[in-house]
């Protein structure tokens, strides 16, 4: 039960975008087309997963035993960094189409700050290596179901008849905004998993 309340909370209540605003550059810049938010929300997925694995251990075995843990967001940001350079090696060898629709924003994957934020959640809140692995998938799934979420809506609006003044970004963002409100009527759903579980 603790394991779902996570997954929930991390997925719908407190998403990394909507609700903890991290991450909002692939967000917007790759949410114009289906197949390229799908492509950067399962890129972004398994890098997050990785990386926040990874930087448990880095933080567990090397950091804290040595008395480094000043250096933590630059230890990270090395193995964010790496993780994103295979991804993007085995993108443009195996997927070239991807690998071009991606374009820049798939090297901004290493700044991304939702996998940077995952991860120093993770060991800020204490969580255990299995807390910390829910918590990092159901984040980037929650990261690609808003990336999906907004392509769709991007995409009907371009048949639509949005005002001049309103077109690309703007209405990115006003769209974004309103998913966040949306979003935020699941803050009620965690209280309720919270007191079932008390029972």
């Amino acid at each position: 039960m603790e394991y779902l309340i996570l997954i929930v909370s991390a997925v719908l209540i407190k998403n990394i975008l909507l609700a903890e605003y991290l991450g909002c550059c692939p967000f917007l810049g790759t949410s114009k087309r289906m197949d390229t938010a799908i492509g950067m929300g399962l890129a972004v997925t398994f890098v997050l997963t990785i990386a926040t694995a990874v930087t448990f251990w880095v933080q567990k075995l090397v950091l804290d035993p040595l008395g480094l843990g000043y250096l933590q967001t630059i230890g990270f940001i090395l193995v964010i960094a790496s993780l994103v350079q295979f991804v993007e090696m085995f993108l443009k060898k195996f997927v070239p189409p991807l690998y071009a629709s991606l374009g820049i924003f798939l090297p901004l994957i290493t700044t991304n700050c939702a996998v940077l934020g995952v991860a120093i959640l993770c060991i800020r809140r204490d969580y255990t290596f299995g807390q910390s692995l829910i918590f990092a998938a159901a984040s980037a799934i929650g990261f690609m179901l808003a990336l999906i979420l907004l392509a769709g809506i991007r995409e009907r609006l371009l048949i639509s008849a949005v005002p001049r003044a309103l077109r690309g970004t703007a209405i990115g963002l006003i769209m974004a905004g309103l998913m966040a409100l949306a979003f935020n009527g699941f803050v009620g759903v965690d209280s309720s998993l919270h007191a079932l579980m008390q029972r």
